[in-house]
């Protein structure tokens, strides 16, 4: 079997909370020793003690930052046109019951959906792993957080009240909201108008990259 042609245009892969954490570790060594050599072995050496001490807490905006990359490289993933030679690979959606309760979103969640058009409108040359350091860096300096982890607290309980139903099977999933008629768009062959419905926010599901030999 050949060896499969790899695409330097492809989506790049998804980041973990770990990677989150070393790239931004790195990033902060830089600033405060500027033109200082690293050796790369000593420095991954350190980060990985550091985290094996780190809470859950101060882990979580690790996690929440490789969740938003994750959803950068799934739908980066989803427009992706492999040129001719190059395999994209297989798609496989990850099995999960579409009945199941919309999962509890964190206050550094909530605090993204406040700023991230800000960030966008302020930066729009700016790619979504951009968007999401930025996000994290004002998540940081962020004083009074209070509002978001009021929210979160509420969609917290709000999750596991549905997932109490779920469980008795008494659980209802929300309808998806459609647009009003005036998202009708009109046909120009037939004149007539064909609905466009727009869906809540529904997680993604989870897009796994298969590679294959050619």
């Amino acid at each position: 079997m050949s060896r499969v042609v790899k695409d330097k245009n492809k989506p790049k892969g998804p980041m973990s909370a770990y990677a989150c954490f070393v790239q931004v570790i790195r990033e902060e060594h830089k600033k405060k020793h500027p033109g200082e050599h690293i050796v790369f072995s000593d420095f991954s050496r350190k980060c990985a003690e550091r985290w094996k001490i780190m809470t859950p807490k101060e882990k979580k905006r690790f996690e929440d930052m490789a969740a938003l990359d994750k959803d950068r490289y799934n739908r980066e993933m989803n427009d992706y046109v492999p040129p001719e030679g190059v395999k994209k690979g297989k798609k496989r959606k990850a099995a999960r019951d579409p009945t199941l309760p919309k999962r509890a979103l964190s206050a550094f969640f909530f605090f993204c959906d406040d700023f991230r058009q800000e960030v966008r409108d302020e930066h729009p040359e700016w790619k979504v792993g951009d968007i999401s350091k930025e996000l994290g860096r004002r998540w940081e300096e962020c004083t009074d957080k209070s509002k978001y982890d009021l929210l979160a607290q509420q969609d917290k309980q709000r999750y596991e009240e549905d997932m109490n139903k779920y469980r008795q099977g008494l659980y209802v999933p929300p309808k998806k909201q459609t647009k009003p008629d005036n998202s009708t768009v009109s046909n120009p062959e037939t004149g007539s108008g064909d609905a466009v419905a727009e869906n809540g926010d529904d997680e993604e599901e989870e897009v796994v990259e298969e590679e294959e030999d050619e």
